[in-house]
């Protein structure tokens, strides 16, 4: 469950047990959520949160869909609010992954305040993968104004449509990946706007790579809700 020299890993593990419907035990749980939240603010990590190894940070990291993230700030950030995420679902009732949670949470607001204060725009923060990542983590409740950020993204998102059923700037199984878990009128017309590209896609997916399964299940997931 834990592999200490990778927390990509760690979370990837994770996230496919919640993604099949994999049962944990609350040792497995704990566990994994201790040394997580043991993360919190070490060297390289983002914002105070939750810190990459340095395999990570050397090797890069890919999200749940396979898609590769190869730069530093990009492999901190993604994997803290994965991590985030992660920690919000496993809900372990310990005070040490409770007080870095809130740490982490803490930190990410104060980053996005700060990038409003100087005048940037956070409705899209980074790139689209970083974007993506900070979805996954407010659509279990993380950082806060939850659903004004995401309708303030979705909205440029739409704008973002490269008329093929895609984004640009988003990495496509990964924006479906948030896009089918948003309970928002805008997430469910973008899912439209992508129908064609999906359908497209799951007569192209196939092989038993675990990335090809998770694309193809996300795939049939999203077509099969949209019926």
């Amino acid at each position: 469950m834990i592999d200490k020299n990778s927390l990509g890993n760690t979370i990837d593990v994770l996230n496919d047990g919640f993604f099949f419907n994999k049962k944990l035990s609350d040792k497995q749980k704990h566990e994994a959520a201790l040394w997580i939240a043991s993360r919190q603010g070490l060297p390289g990590s983002y914002a105070g949160m939750f810190a990459p190894t340095e395999d990570d940070f050397k090797n890069g990291v890919q999200v749940f869909t396979g898609e590769k993230i190869t730069t530093g700030a990009g492999t901190a950030h993604i994997l803290g609010e994965e991590a985030c995420r992660i920690l919000v679902l496993l809900n372990v009732d310990d005070t040490k992954v409770k007080t870095a949670l809130k740490k982490t949470q803490n930190g990410m607001v104060n980053r996005l305040n700060d990038s409003q204060i100087q005048g940037y725009s956070t409705d899209l923060f980074c790139c689209g993968p970083c974007t993506i990542a900070l979805w996954r983590n407010l659509i279990v409740g993380g950082l806060n104004k939850q659903k004004e950020r995401l309708k303030a993204g979705l909205k440029e998102m739409k704008i973002l449509r490269d008329g093929k059923g895609r984004w640009r700037r988003f990495r496509f199984y990964y924006a479906l990946l948030a896009l089918h878990e948003i309970d928002l009128e805008e997430a469910r017309d973008e899912l439209i706007y992508a129908r064609p590209a999906m359908e497209r896609a799951l007569n192209r997916n196939s092989g038993q790579e675990k990335y090809q399964l998770r694309k193809l299940k996300l795939l049939e997931l999203i077509l099969k809700k949209m019926h």
